[in-house]
């Protein structure tokens, strides 16, 4: 009987401390697992990829050399990346759809350049809504643009050109990219409908464009703060002015 206690203490106290090493060693694991959110006073990267669950991009955030070139439903194309340091935006079928683009340097010779560029790209196509800023020693042109886009898938467009590029110089290539820049079903591959903004000129203007992209009536206030109205017709002739001096 004496026997049969002490093999029951033992075993009691066996199932204490085997109990308390597992629940030990769950709270260590669970300290360890890594957390759904994690907190940072501060981060250092070169490049941040957001994705979706399955693996497609939603928001690429990058220095110069890793950013990403363009990308449709998953797939590169076009160009290699290594250009476009900002933030590039991605659709919900991994397809860039705008972004946030910055440069500004000086050479050694003191010349300089900077741009800046937010844009919204048409579905399956280029940007057709932006705001812009291009500097280049002095020569400034900032504002705001809408434009219209051809119906057509900018892949296959992409695809279309470097097929055309294989071809050896010469008439045929030139004949084949003239067909390809040509309007679809009289609608051009790009045509800007509005810009409000200030020129190189140092004037602030509106102009208003036709599907063509030609400019039809022109709001302007020039660098000496002289304002007019210009109504041009489809050649660019001035039809009416106010005023008419």
């Amino acid at each position: 009987m004496n026997q049969l206690e002490r093999d029951v203490r033992f075993l009691k106290r066996y199932a204490i401390v085997t109990t308390t090493l597992g629940v030990v060693g769950c709270v260590a694991a669970m300290r360890n697992a890594p957390a759904d959110h994690e907190r940072f006073k501060e981060i250092s990267v070169e490049r941040i990829n957001v994705m979706e669950p399955d693996g497609k991009y939603r928001m690429v955030i990058s220095n110069r050399p890793r950013s990403i070139g363009p990308i449709y439903k998953g797939k590169p194309f076009g160009y290699p990346g290594g250009g476009r340091p900002g933030i590039i935006f991605f659709n919900d079928e991994g397809t860039e759809n705008g972004g946030l683009t910055f440069t500004g340097k000086k050479n050694p010779d003191g010349t300089y350049s900077a741009s800046s560029g937010f844009s919204f790209d048409q579905f399956n196509q280029d940007q057709i809504l932006y705001f812009q800023y291009a500097e280049e020693n002095g020569k400034r042109r900032t504002g705001f643009s809408i434009a219209d886009r051809a119906d057509v898938d900018i892949y296959e467009m992409v695809q279309a050109r470097d097929s055309i590029m294989k071809l050896p110089e010469g008439a045929a290539r030139n004949e084949a990219l003239q067909k390809w820049q040509a309007p679809r079903n009289g609608v051009p591959l790009a045509a800007t409908r509005l810009y409000v903004g200030r020129t190189v000129q140092k004037a602030s203007v509106v102009n208003l464009n036709d599907p063509q992209g030609r400019t039809r009536l022109l709001l302007k206030v020039d660098s000496l703060g002289v304002a007019s109205i210009e109504f041009l017709d489809e050649n660019g002739k001035v039809t009416g002015k106010f005023p008419s001096n």
